[in-house]
């Protein structure tokens, strides 16, 4: 869906579009796991989700913007998870907003990079095969920036 939205609204448009789109159907998804499982969840493994709530009160917003930016976990999965915890809504709204953006604008800009090809020729464009390039690395430049942050925690 980014890549086609970046097609069709361009990289501005097409990444505010698609930023607000997934955060706000991410957090319908946190808020049916909070209000439809959480409660049986807890009824059945309340020691150990007692101490995920703990941890989550503690580091919440920084595990979870490591999450968005790192996706080693299927969105879908996180939303649902971290809809059994604790995590206030507007802080698991705010930090996937700020987490899922840079992925988003990759996306987003590999739609915009396919949609101008209109040829076998234009598959080899330095634009597009930079943004397939870029797609492939964004996972270390995000971890990257993770270790940045948390070293500016540390301090």
């Amino acid at each position: 869906m980014s890549l086609v939205a970046g097609a069709l609204f361009g990289v501005v448009t097409g990444t505010i579009i698609v930023s607000f789109a997934a955060s706000i159907g991410a957090t319908l998804a946190f808020l049916s796991a909070r209000f439809l499982l959480r409660d049986w969840v807890q009824s059945k493994f309340s020691e150990r989700l007692k101490a995920i709530d703990d941890g989550i009160a503690r580091d919440g917003a920084m595990y979870l913007f490591t999450i968005r930016l790192i996706p080693l976990f299927p969105f879908f999965v996180v939303n649902l998870l971290m809809g059994l915890t604790r995590i206030k809504t507007r802080t698991f709204y705010w930090v996937s907003q700020i987490g899922m953006l840079p992925a988003t604008a990759v996306f987003v800009n590999a739609g915009t990079q396919i949609s101008k090809v209109d040829s076998t020729a234009g598959l080899l464009s330095p634009t597009l095969i930079g943004s397939f390039v870029l797609l492939g690395i964004f996972p270390w430049i995000a971890r990257g920036l993770v270790a940045a942050v948390k070293k500016v925690n540390a301090r």
